[in-house]
């Protein structure tokens, strides 16, 4: 599903050096944005943060000390997988930014076993994760620290209907094991994947932008928690797409839903019907495909 591999330069890169680079960006971003209120940083490493043979302690010590220094920094984001997540690990976080908000966000991306373990590959089960939302949320006592979860939103071999169902009950799972914020994340095609084959052989498409919106009212009415749907790439050969005519509208919908937290505006295009369509008979074609497979 994920291309950062081919983005990496399969090196080692030194602690100074990383701290280097987070100094340069950080000034940047500073200079950019013009910080002078209220702000959250996420640290993006295309990887996992808390995995010390990525980001080695003295560079993660590091630019926590850096991050600290600013007081209109009010969060501090970092991704994760969940073996990484470790008490004495978010101590040590929490402790180099005592009076700011510490959130680990972790690539769920379904509440299912099978969906995570054999159609994305991902490498680690429900207990697992569990396991990594007890320790945060053990540590909630004594510290500002929170879990978001990402969702993906149709990986491959699954139809349109399906992704959909996995969605909203994956939210519910989420909520339900304590996690504080949902990111909703729509497959677009990355190069050099998986899914890249299937989509140029016929054999795959990422999911309807209908089904996004399908998935925020259901979602919005059942979990109280923070959800947001991520729009990246929709509208594009990509990404997930309707028609020309909506495309745009849906997304600027799905957009204001994000930032107000509620149920996306009503709308209707002649293109909603062939969606529609899709939902009702793809796992009827799933269906059969597996029945003459069987035999």
């Amino acid at each position: 599903m994920c291309s950062y591999i081919a983005d990496s330069p399969l090196e080692e890169v030194s602690s100074d050096a990383l701290v280097d680079i987070f100094k340069r960006e950080f000034q940047r971003q500073i200079q950019k944005c013009e910080i002078t209120g209220p702000t959250a940083i996420k640290i993006f490493v295309s990887g996992s943060f808390l995995n010390e043979e990525e980001i080695p302690v003295e560079a993660r010590r590091a630019i926590f000390k850096i991050i600290n220094e600013y007081d209109d920094v009010e969060e501090v984001v970092v991704e994760s997988r969940p073996e990484y997540v470790h008490e004495e690990v978010l101590k040590d976080c929490c402790q180099l930014i005592p009076n700011k908000i510490f959130e680990v966000a972790m690539g769920l991306e379904s509440a299912n076993d099978d969906i995570r373990l054999h159609r994305i590959n991902k490498g680690f089960t429900t207990e697992d994760f569990q396991k990594s939302m007890n320790i945060i949320k053990k540590l909630k006592t004594d510290f500002n620290v929170r879990a978001k979860v990402y969702l993906l939103v149709k990986p491959v071999l699954t139809s349109e209907s399906e992704a959909i169902e996995d969605a909203v009950i994956s939210a519910e799972y989420a909520e339900g094991v304590g996690v504080d914020r949902i990111a909703y994340c729509p497959s677009t095609i990355h190069k050099g994947t998986l899914m890249e084959v299937l989509w140029r052989r016929g054999s795959y498409q990422p999911p309807w932008i209908w089904s996004a919106i399908e998935i925020m009212r259901r979602v919005r009415n059942l979990v109280k928690i923070p959800v947001i749907m991520d729009t990246a790439g929709f509208g594009t050969r990509r990404g997930p797409f309707n028609c020309k005519k909506c495309n745009s509208k849906l997304k600027d919908a799905i957009i204001k839903s994000n930032i107000k937290q509620t149920i996306p505006e009503e709308f209707e295009c002649e293109c909603k019907v062939k969606w529609e369509a899709d939902v009702e008979f793809s796992d009827v074609t799933r269906s059969t495909t597996n029945i003459l497979k069987n035999h």
